[in-house]
């Protein structure tokens, strides 16, 4: 059983570094589709990350979630644990991370939004 154990975790990790594109800057990406149905993903609040993203943004804003566009939303796969958002002096898995982008906007200004391995959508204030 052991054996077992150390082999599919020696395949994860080779998998995991043999998908690197070796830039680390641009996610590759897929368009989602419009409606999901997702039943009972108990590691995020209730909706998809775009309802997620904006009634977050919303209640930031303070105001109501109808004055929130939506600009686009998109499946991708981050190129590490950042999801896109690096933060300075940070270090992140290296490692591909499948996620989503949304990007909405208020009154001309836009809001990156950023989601993957079970982390609900966050605002992403300077998106790589």
């Amino acid at each position: 059983m052991r054996t077992v154990s150390v082999a599919l975790a020696t395949a994860c990790l080779l998998v995991a570094c043999g998908n690197d594109t070796g830039t680390g800057e641009t996610p590759s990406m897929t368009p989602s589709p419009t409606s999901s149905s997702s039943s009972g993903s108990s590691s995020t609040p209730a909706g998809g990350p775009v309802e997620q993203a904006k009634a977050d943004l919303s209640k930031r804003l303070g105001i109501d979630p109808a004055q929130v566009t939506v600009v686009s939303s998109e499946e991708v796969t981050w190129s590490d644990g950042s999801l896109g958002c690096p933060e300075p002096d940070m270090l992140y898995t290296q490692a591909l991370v499948p996620g989503n982008r949304t990007i909405l906007e208020v009154g001309g200004t836009q809001y990156n939004y950023h989601s993957g391995a079970g982390r609900a959508p966050f605002l992403c204030e300077h998106p790589r």
